[in-house]
């Protein structure tokens, strides 16, 4: 099993596609999922987006061209303004965590997916077949 899978603090990093943002955290993995809600899907121009959570305290993320995009009340996104990956989710309701994409991780591709956020906003094209709980809401 490994360290994230048992909520082990563990350093992990990641950067966006062009390499001008990265971020580095040294804090437990709290929960990961895959998120379905529309925001999410519009933001990535993807029909499910993956993150980690971790604390803010013990991350870094960082690069001249890292952006912000205030996507609903109380939320922001971070992007690089270069090559556009999307790199971060903020929101003021969890001020303590910050939500990370799992994709853009360097190595730790092994971070164990624990659930499904919003669910009830899918699409209706994708076939989902795995045993996590699917809620109706997010973290």
């Amino acid at each position: 099993m490994t360290e994230a899978a048992v909520g082990r603090a563990m350093p992990l990093s990641g950067r966006c596609l062009c390499g001008a943002v990265s971020y580095k955290t040294s804090g437990l993995v709290r929960t990961s999922g895959h998120c379905h809600c529309e925001s999410c899907r519009r933001a990535a121009s993807s029909p499910v987006t993956t993150f980690f959570t971790v604390p803010r305290k013990g991350t870094e993320l960082v690069g001249d061209s890292l952006r912000y995009y205030a996507s609903s009340p109380g939320v922001r996104r971070g992007f690089c303004g270069t090559c556009g990956s999307p790199m971060s989710f903020e929101t003021e309701r969890r001020p303590e965590d910050i939500d990370l994409y799992v994709a853009s991780l360097d190595t730790g591709l092994f971070v164990p997916i624990r659930e499904h956020w919003h669910w009830d906003e899918r699409v209706d094209w994708l076939n989902v077949v795995d045993d996590l709980p699917k809620s109706e809401g997010g973290v």
